[in-house]
């Protein structure tokens, strides 16, 4: 097939939508939107949506999250959409062990790959640091480590009670998650990685955990690798964000330091979240890291730029690199514009910055990839 007509071909991603609870709906309903409208001006390309109600409401029904059957059926779509996970009447470790990582750890999306840059049109709180100066990658094990859900607790309810939280870390699971996250740095312009622990206290696991990352670094020798106990990790971000690029943590230590890095970059409500199986065998899942944030269900406000973010990456994932690139080149924009949610010092709404950004993408998608797709057939530019 010559490459105008493979061109030609329209590809049709199958996307599970799971909004689930809390904000999830209002901005997963705000993705769809956003990603239907790259698709249909694009026009290489186009979504087969299945929205799935998997949520805590179905739980207090029916006392699952996932039905039988559930994740075979997942195992059959291109990737998945998340919204957000728990509700103020169920305890949190029912809904993230019900739902999210009851995907996550079946699922083999041992790589949480978490952005971090500070958008044009967006502040960040450390004294001058603007667009460029703060643009990281942190690379989160999600298949063990600290939450690989080992342990238990024994005479319940007495003087005597015991609890246990027992993390994992096997060679083969950190071997793993550290070829990805050297490979990603190697991606990157900068190739620097830096391996964040805490050996000096956990000698064990994360003793292993430094060894195997040594190991890996021997077959990168193009990629600058440092190591950083965790809690000095928290001040370089602080102090020092230009000296970081790629940033490999354990489960519980990238949950913690990617917060901090969406808070500094500006808000938590822009973060976005892959949780990747490289080996592209089970479908990943892509969801914004705001949490279902109750206390604004309903008003209309939510930040729906981290699930914008969200839906470049899964583009990107799927093969969309361009589309990926321009839509976050329109959010870019909007922002600019100074068209902002509460929580970027803006007073916009939901819908109101979402269809800024489709209108964003109207004007600057079009016009790119019309001058692409002239490229493809020989035309050129004028």
């Amino acid at each position: 097939m010559s490459p105008s007509a493979a061109h030609d071909v329209k590809r049709t991603y199958k996307i599970a939508s799971i909004p689930a609870d809390g904000i999830g709906p209002e901005v997963i309903s705000a993705g769809v939107q956003v990603l239907d409208k790259v698709a249909s001006v694009v026009g290489t390309f186009s979504f087969d949506w299945e929205h799935i109600d998997w949520s805590s409401e179905t739980y207090k029904k029916h006392g699952y999250y996932i039905p039988p059957g559930g994740l075979e059926k997942l195992k059959t779509f291109d990737a998945i959409l998340f919204g957000s996970v728990g509700a103020p009447d169920v305890p949190d470790h029912i809904s993230l062990w019900g739902l999210r990582l009851a995907i996550c750890q079946p699922l083999q999306q041992y790589a949480n790959v978490r952005p971090t840059k500070v958008l044009r049109g967006t502040s960040s709180p450390l004294k001058n640091c603007g667009p460029g100066d703060l643009d990281w990658v942190i690379i989160r094990e999600n298949s063990e480590g600290e939450y690989a859900g080992q342990g238990g607790r024994t005479h319940i309810g007495q003087a005597c009670e015991v609890a246990t939280e027992v993390a994992i870390f096997t060679r083969y699971g950190i071997e793993r998650l550290m070829r990805f996250a050297f490979e990603t740095a190697r991606s990157r312009s900068r190739k620097k990685i830096t391996v964040v622990t805490k050996s000096n206290a956990q000698r064990y696991g994360l003793v292993l955990w430094d060894e195997v990352a040594e190991l890996v670094a021997r077959d990168f020798p193009d990629v600058e690798c440092d190591k950083m106990l965790v809690d000095a990790m928290t001040t370089r971000m602080v102090l020092k964000p230009e000296t970081l690029d790629t940033i490999v943590a354990t489960n519980l230590h990238a949950d913690i330091l990617s917060d901090l890095a969406a808070s500094l970059a500006g808000s938590i409500g822009i973060a976005p979240t892959s949780n990747l199986d490289p080996t592209r065998t089970n479908p990943s899942m892509f969801e914004p890291i705001h949490g279902s944030a109750f206390d604004i269900v309903g008003k209309g406000i939510a930040n729906p730029v981290a699930t914008f973010w969200t839906a470049a990456e899964m583009l990107r994932w799927l093969g969309e690199s361009e589309a990926a690139d321009g839509l976050l080149m329109c959010v870019e924009h909007v922002c600019e514009a100074g068209l902002c949610t509460k929580d970027l010092g803006g007073s916009a709404t939901t819908k109101e910055v979402t269809e800024a950004v489709c209108k964003e993408i109207e004007k600057g998608l079009s016009w790119d990839f019309s001058r692409d797709n002239a490229k493809t057939r020989g035309e050129g530019d004028s």
